[in-house]
């Protein structure tokens, strides 16, 4: 068995655009990633976390525009009624399990009040995924020290994927998922940007997998390597689940172009073999930080924004970004044992490589 890797390391890419430095979201300049865990057999399963982004440092003084887009809607994010009236972020993003939603919000609020980052209300973004199958969801193990240590450790460069944080308890495809992260830098008649992904996945049927266009999930099949033990109670349908995509850009967007930036995140999903089924909740935000929008300001502000003509290459390095942070999620993750002693798989990267072999016989890369 193969140790974990990122999918480049197997040789394999997506699209034609560059990665950032670390081909993860805090690739944008001044975007910070922090997880806090929680792994515990006593005195109830837990296999959940904690993932927030910080858009930059400051974030509190210095908001940035945004959107967001929901394909399908059997999830929660907060937040986002403000969000679409305002068109701009003013703190920490959140990601967790779908019970811990509110303390996750919650826990930012406090943060924000503990250092007197607001002087008025707050109206944080907070997403989840449901993590029940592999952790004791009803427990509510998160508690406001995990989102305050998730919030200390966010920092800049190499993002830590698969079984972290948020992410812990997640399935993708019938495999172990969880967080994952990519980037690309586009070059524009305007400038040099950069698009982060990150996603927290936890959605899909194993058929429907394909990487780079190769259908990976009909090829592993359950009888290659199986979705789930045999467990007491039935396992949940093979479509369930959620998946939850944050992008990052210092291209100056305002909020029209965030929300449409947001929207293509549903094409690098599609690519990976996202259908958006009913059981699922594919919310997705965009964020960008080529403004700066001090709250309060006493005269008109001076924004820009980036020509219409000229964000193509942004959507397409979205769709990219996203279609690798979701397999990244799944070559990172680790097999896992939890909740009523099920397990999950992590998908074979040796079987990844010889599967995509197969189908680009042409190719040196593999």
């Amino acid at each position: 068995m193969m140790e974990r890797v990122r999918l480049r390391d197997l040789g394999i890419t997506i699209g034609a655009l560059p990665t950032g430095e670390h081909n993860a979201i805090t690739d944008v300049p001044g975007v910070l990633v922090g997880h806090a865990t929680v792994i515990a057999d006593e005195p109830r399963v837990a296999r959940t976390g904690v993932t927030v982004i910080v858009p930059r440092e400051g974030i509190w003084s210095d908001n940035v525009f945004g959107g967001y887009c929901s394909f399908n809607g059997n999830g929660e994010m907060t937040g986002v009624h403000w969000l679409e009236e305002s068109g701009m972020i003013d703190s920490a993003i959140g990601i967790s399990n779908t019970h811990a939603i509110g303390v996750v919000r919650d826990t930012i609020v406090a943060h924000a009040v503990a250092h007197g980052q607001i002087g008025g209300f707050l109206l944080p973004i907070a997403a989840e995924t449901y993590d029940g199958w592999l952790s004791d969801i009803d427990a509510f193990h998160i508690t406001p020290a995990h989102v305050f240590a998730a919030l200390a450790a966010a920092r800049g460069g190499p993002v830590a994927e698969g079984n972290i944080g948020g992410g812990t308890g997640m399935i993708c495809y019938g495999f172990k998922g969880g967080i994952g992260t990519s980037s690309r830098v586009v070059s524009t008649k305007s400038g040099v940007f950069t698009v982060g992904a990150l996603v927290q996945a936890n959605y899909g049927a194993r058929a429907d997998l394909r990487v780079d266009g190769v259908p990976v999930g009909l090829e592993i099949g359950l009888d290659k390597v199986p979705a789930r033990e045999e467990v007491p109670a039935p396992p949940p349908p093979g479509d369930a689940g959620s998946i939850i995509v944050v992008l990052a850009t210092d291209a100056p967007l305002l909020p029209v172009p965030c929300k449409r930036l947001a929207r293509r995140a549903i094409v690098g999903l599609a690519r990976a073999g996202g259908v958006g089924y009913n059981g699922s909740g594919d919310i997705f935000l965009a964020f960008a930080t080529g403004n700066h929008l001090p709250p309060g300001a006493g005269a008109p502000l001076d924004v820009k924004m980036l020509p219409h003509g000229q964000i193509d290459d942004l959507f397409v390095a979205a769709a990219d970004a996203v279609e690798e942070a979701i397999i990244n999620a799944l070559c990172a993750a680790e097999t896992m044992t939890g909740f009523r002693g099920r397990t999950v798989h992590a998908l074979p990267l040796d079987e990844l490589r010889r599967v995509m072999a197969r189908y680009r016989p042409d190719t040196e890369r593999f």
